[in-house]
């Protein structure tokens, strides 16, 4: 006898099932979703937030969103944004921090006193509302004179938007 409709209050959610049908309305995808990493150095000027640019080898781009070192999303949601800025050459003890902004306005961070060659990664969560919000990294330290982040592999910027 095949079961027409099944009340959710008489599932037990922690069963397995095996559908032979269609099901709907489960899962999703994670897009738009972007990576990228740099080609070039960049100099953070002593104690200045400075735009991490130069993001010009685009990874994945499924959505087109992103461009000139900004992810500027025309789907609206919750957006997982991560940036990793790691230094070039050899710092002194140095607070060297890296942020992710929203519009300007910094949603995340990580700051760090440290020696040697520091890479740190800023990642959060931040609401993006599909048509003129966008997020960008910037890069900060105080060593006293202008310092060298490192391109490639060891600077990069991604994120997807997640299901809700």
């Amino acid at each position: 006898m095949a079961i027409d409709k099944i009340q959710s209050e008489s599932i037990n959610l922690a069963d397995n099932f095996a559908f032979t049908g269609t099901v709907s309305g489960a899962g999703g995808v994670n897009t738009p979703a972007f990576l990228a990493s740099s080609t070039g150095e960049v100099t953070l000027a002593n104690n200045t937030s400075t735009k991490i640019d130069n993001y010009s080898v685009e990874i994945l781009d499924t959505d087109s969103c992103f461009a000139s070192s900004r992810f500027t999303p025309q789907t609206a949601g919750y957006y997982y944004i991560f940036g990793t800025v790691a230094s070039y050459p050899n710092w002194t003890a140095v607070n060297f921090n890296v942020n992710l902004q929203k519009n300007g306005t910094t949603f995340a961070y990580t700051s760090n006193y440290t020696q040697g060659y520091p890479q740190h990664q800023a990642v959060g969560i931040v609401y993006l509302n599909g048509s003129s919000d966008y997020v960008e990294v910037f890069g900060y330290q105080n060593s006293g004179s202008s310092r060298q982040v490192d391109g490639g592999v060891h600077r990069i910027f991604g994120g997807y938007k997640i299901i809700t």
